[in-house]
């Protein structure tokens, strides 16, 4: 517990305590020189709500722009994508490049990956599900090798890292990194259900990420052998088909040699009547000689074409068989923790200069930390238990962020309802019954009043007067004892918050 202000224990509930599990891969040499990936979003209140469709839709424009033959689209200072593909170079890979530019307003991860999907779905025809997948492996797998510029220059061609630097080169985990100093690399395979290169985002160093979830990322994971499944279906059945139109080329080839050999033979028995006739012929059969030795040479290609397909679809059919061994010694290991621990929550502050602060569920017998919660605006005054809700003020007034009224899940620690109104910062949180209290802001003239606000968060009464801005509310009788603006003592109705 060491580096926090304070520790504050509020509450019991029940939650999830993290197992130790089984893993197959090294986790020192995994780990070595690589930071683990947590990422810190804005988690609080926001004064404007985007839903996911049109935060979707984000990408849905850019992808396609790509899908119709563009090499560059959006704009430098949003969202932007360059398609970068070029000649072979060996094993080394194409790449687009998604770019977050300065005045990109994203800050959650949750609503980047939403963006990366609708590009993927729009991009490369996948599914709603498989982009979804995708793009969260596609971020983690940016996150990991941030900066990483010799991994990225070792693997990707010449064309994409020129479009890199150093600086910018993958995800940086907090959120207010991520405008102006984020280049995505989203490598690209061959094409089809193997649009995107599904091997290198789900390396062993990415998916022991996702296995530090208290879930493991099974599900996620359990989506990511789908595809690869899929995908070694269709590289398979491609190679039988290329074999396949070999076999018949083979075949149309001997039987053109075999009546090209008759045709000559004939020729040899019954001469032209003039030399330019016999060399018109010659020159013929000479011309559709070496026709049919190009086409045997193409058929060279198309075998180490269906060759490469039948090697891909082993790998692949390797790799999903790997994963689904592992996960199911994750589900293993998540059945054997057995019955979650009693946890005592808490809010921590992280800060020595503020009061947001963090929730944390803590063993009370180990004093062990169980879970942490992803809210870090939380105000640590107003953590209120009431009718097993956990309800808080949390939120900053900066960018689009707000300070609300939220409701947190118990179990989870997440944010799961906020308020539609903004609140004072050094509010308090009162409640009566099913009403619930709280001093409310007016952001355009500064005016602060009492709210009421019922069980679902919703306004339901706003008191005329102004109150002070460090006001104490006293429940008694029906009414309300709070202080005016400036200091003086008002009484209220507590129903409508009209001055008694």
């Amino acid at each position: 517990m060491k580096n926090f202000c304070k520790v504050l224990f509020f509450g019991i509930i029940f939650t999830g305590a993290a197992g130790t599990g089984f893993t197959q891969i090294d986790r020192g040499e995994l780990q070595k020189n690589l930071a683990p990936v947590s990422f810190t979003n804005y988690e609080g209140p926001h004064a404007r709500i985007e839903t996911r469709e049109q935060i979707r839709q984000i990408g849905v424009g850019l992808g396609q722009a790509v899908k119709a033959g563009a090499e560059r689209t959006g704009a430098n200072s949003r969202y932007f994508v360059i398609h970068s593909v070029s000649a072979p170079d060996g094993t080394k890979l194409d790449a687009d490049i998604f770019g977050l530019g300065a005045n990109t307003g994203v800050d959650h991860i949750r609503n980047l990956r939403t963006i990366i999907q609708g590009y993927l779905q729009e991009a490369y025809s996948y599914s709603a599900q498989d982009a979804a997948v995708l793009a969260e492996y596609i971020t983690i797998y940016n996150a990991v090798y941030r900066g990483n510029w010799d991994y990225f220059s070792e693997r990707y061609k010449k064309p994409v890292l020129g479009h890199l630097n150093p600086q910018q080169v993958g995800l940086a985990t907090r959120y207010s990194e991520w405008p102006g100093k984020t280049l995505m690399l989203i490598p690209l395979g061959m094409g089809g259900i193997s649009s995107i290169d599904t091997s290198s985002i789900s390396d062993s160093r990415v998916v022991e990420e996702m296995r530090r979830e208290d879930d493991r990322g099974i599900e996620q994971r359990r989506g990511m052998v789908d595809i690869k499944e899929r995908e070694a279906e269709a590289a398979e059945q491609k190679a039988v088909n290329q074999r396949e139109a070999v076999r018949r080329e083979e075949r149309a080839i001997a039987e053109e040699k075999s009546q090209l050999e008759k045709d000559r033979q004939q020729q040899a028995e019954n001469p032209p009547a003039s030399r330019a006739e016999a060399a018109q012929q010659e020159s013929e059969a000479q011309k559709k000689s070496d026709e049919l030795d190009q086409r045997e040479s193409e058929l060279v290609l198309q075998r180490e074409e269906a060759a490469k397909q039948e090697q891909f679809a082993e790998k692949k059919t390797e790799e999903a068989q790997r994963e689904r061994e592992s996960i199911a010694r994750d589900q293993q290991a998540i059945i054997d923790r057995g019955e979650t621990p009693q946890g005592l929550i808490g809010i921590i502050l992280e800060r020595t200069d503020t009061a947001l602060g963090r929730l944390v569920a803590i063993d009370p017998a180990t004093r062990r930390e169980l879970r942490r919660s992803p809210l870090d605006t939380v105000y640590a005054r107003t953590l209120t238990f009431v009718g097993g809700k956990i309800l808080a003020i949390a939120g900053e007034n900066r960018d689009n962020g707000a300070v609300r009224l939220i409701e947190i899940n118990s179990r989870m620690l997440t944010m799961v309802k906020q308020g539609n109104d903004d609140l004072h910062p050094n509010s308090l949180i009162w409640v009566n019954g099913n009403d619930i209290y709280a001093i409310t802001a007016d952001l355009t003239n500064g005016t602060l009043n009492l709210g009421r606000f019922n069980a679902d968060l919703a306004l339901q009464a706003k008191s005329k007067i102004a109150v002070h801005p460090n006001a104490a509310v006293s429940i008694q009788q029906g009414s309300l004892l709070i202080q005016r603006a400036d200091g003086s003592v008002a009484l209220l109705n507590s129903a409508d918050l009209t001055e008694q």
